[in-house]
């Protein structure tokens, strides 16, 4: 029998991936800021952190939640860094960077499509299909964390409405899926993208100060509250087994 090696796409699987997003927001800030640790050595410490995880995921031959989870909140982590980075450090400005992994994310797929014929998540049983798949995860954190802060920096929305534009977003995509037929597998990868700034807009709101439109609950807190609740509900899927897929 051949298993998924990344999980059904549940109630569960959006509960944890919106608060994976949410807490690689606040522990990328807390590491860069608040540790004193700067972007540069923040990206380099969770980049080789990241490295370990995504080895010790390739080596399931099926769903692992522990495993593909921990990749998830450090791709999330990596992901917030790389935007950072661009426009902190180098410079560049968030509509270019939303525009250049926009277009990284639409090559991955076109690459990923002419390898496999496929894009379907119910199928990743190969190494080179679960490389496309990573490497699109990756794309879709860093696109959903420049297109977020677009939006609620340059544009000035703030956090919180941001936030409700980007979940009107979700919102409008579950509708197309339950009554419109939209393509399933588009569906997925959109609503993987907004979901970053979504989760992103909550992490902020939590943690960041009351001068500048959050409730100041600070990084610590924000990060130990989504890291402790991600544990209870990968612990769940653990015992139940839910969210592993056998392949067709």
């Amino acid at each position: 029998m051949t298993y998924n090696r990344v999980p059904k796409v549940t109630a569960d699987f959006w509960i944890i991936k919106l608060l994976a997003v949410t807490m690689g927001e606040t522990a990328a800030d807390y590491l860069a800021v608040n540790m004193g640790l700067g972007l540069t050595a923040t990206s380099l410490l969770m980049t080789g952190v990241l490295v370990v995880a995504l080895v010790l995921q390739f080596a399931q031959k099926r769903y692992a939640p522990w495993a593909y989870w921990l990749a998830v909140v450090l791709i999330s982590v990596v992901g917030t860094l790389v935007t950072d980075n661009l426009v902190d450090t180098f410079g560049v400005k968030l509509v270019t960077s939303t525009w250049i992994f926009a277009l990284a994310l639409a090559v991955t797929f076109a690459l990923w499509f002419a390898s496999e014929r496929t894009l379907s998540i119910h199928a990743i049983f190969t190494t080179k299909r679960e490389a496309f798949y990573w490497l699109a995860i990756l794309f879709t954190f860093a696109l959903g964390t420049a297109a977020g802060d677009l939006v609620s920096e340059q544009f000035g929305l703030g956090y919180l409405a941001t936030g409700v534009l980007f979940g009107l977003i979700i919102a409008s995509l579950c509708f197309g899926y339950a009554f419109l037929k939209l393509d399933p597998i588009l569906g997925f990868w959109l609503s993987y993208i907004f979901t970053r700034p979504l989760g992103a807009s909550v992490g902020d709101f939590l943690s960041q100060p009351g001068e500048y439109g959050g409730l100041g609950l600070g990084t610590i807190v924000t990060s130990a509250l989504f890291l402790g609740t991600i544990v209870l509900v990968v612990a769940y899927q653990s015992l139940t087994r839910n969210g592993l897929e056998t392949v067709d």
